[in-house]
């Protein structure tokens, strides 16, 4: 009887192998410079690569051979990586996020941002700053494309790359 309690359902094998081509399936979602950051083999990594040229039937079929794949290299570890990356994105979308808001506060005249700003960065421009927001405003009154708003953006970026 006890070499029956550790054999696994069926149901829990197809739920085992879902979760493989789920994995598989992220992996081929990532752009190709995600990938290049990840430890993966050889043949995971080709396989995900020619998955991404492939549509419909071919591609059903490529991403249970990627899951095989998975089944056979450091499931967990790929799982690790693939986290990694995520977190690792969500905060640029953050830093993203933060700088527009920045920018946009900037431009409705609020200068308790500015001080901040000043405080942040050390190397903070704020006389440039104010001369874009100005340029921003004439832009915006006279339906122009929104030139400065965008400098404004690079150079909040800029400044803090350089923090």
């Amino acid at each position: 009887m006890a070499e029956f309690e550790e054999e696994k359902s069926k149901s829990q094998i197809k739920r085992e192998l879902q979760e493989l081509k789920d994995l598989g399936r992220e992996l081929i979602a990532l752009p190709t410079k995600d990938l290049n950051k990840m430890v993966l083999s050889e043949n995971l990594f080709d396989a995900v690569i020619s998955a991404k040229a492939m549509s419909h039937g071919a591609l059903k079929r490529q991403v249970g051979f990627i899951g095989n794949i998975i089944a056979h290299d450091d499931y967990e570890i790929i799982q690790q990586e693939l986290a990694k990356l995520k977190q690792v994105h969500h905060g640029e979308v953050k830093q993203f996020h933060q700088l527009e808001q920045w920018r946009d506060d900037l431009l409705q005249g609020n200068d308790e941002v500015m001080t901040l700003l000043h405080h942040l960065f050390g190397e903070f421009d704020g006389q440039y700053v104010r001369q874009l927001v100005r340029n921003a405003k004439k832009e915006a009154a006279n339906n122009k494309p929104p030139k400065s708003a965008r400098l404004l953006f690079k150079y909040l970026q800029e400044c803090q790359e350089n923090q």
